[in-house]
């Protein structure tokens, strides 16, 4: 029987992180069906989702304990089961940016909740513009959006929510 196990790490950033933990969770016996792994400041942040039989999900936790103590990587393990579906919805890619400032996440996040839409993913990264060199704040998130919501209505109000707190934004459906 197939278990799934959702496994958090954080630790000092190598430039062989990735792939050393990687590495561990597949010599292991595991299977990892989902990743996001990138540097945080001079640390290295990973989340899988990993699956396999319950021996292999053993290891797996055996080996992430010795990977823990040799590197100093943080690790928080949960067992998790398959995503169940509500309802048929489409998913939608939304790209913003902005100079950065306080809250913009948060702010863009709550414009899909308050809408009672599903947020997937939330990816921010802040950079310095290459003319002007002012803080700026890219931020992609995936929002899935289902049959009865209609889309331009959304892209309206987005659109207008947009131009009300001053950032270059798309919402576009995610092909394939």
């Amino acid at each position: 029987m197939e278990k799934l196990l959702a496994i958090s790490a954080l630790g000092p950033h190598e430039e062989t992180s990735a792939r050393e933990l990687s590495e561990v969770v597949s010599e292991a016996g595991g299977d990892i069906r989902d990743a996001r792994m990138t540097q945080l400041g001079n640390s290295f942040g990973a989340l899988l989702l990993v699956n396999g039989n319950w021996h292999a999900m053993n290891k797996v936790r055996t080996a992430l304990e010795r990977y823990s103590k040799r590197t100093g990587c943080q690790i928080s393990l949960s067992e998790t089961a398959s995503r169940e579906t509500n309802a048929p919805a489409a998913p939608y890619h939304v790209e913003a940016v902005a100079l950065e400032r306080d809250n913009l996440v948060l702010a863009l996040v709550s414009f899909f909740a308050r809408r009672e839409l599903s947020v997937a993913e939330v990816h921010a990264r802040r950079y310095n513009a290459p003319s002007t060199g002012a803080a700026m704040l890219a931020v992609r998130i995936e929002v899935h959006v289902p049959r009865e919501v209609g889309i331009a209505v959304l892209r309206e109000d987005f659109h207008d929510f947009c131009d009300k707190n001053n950032l270059d934004a798309v919402i576009e459906p995610i092909h394939g």
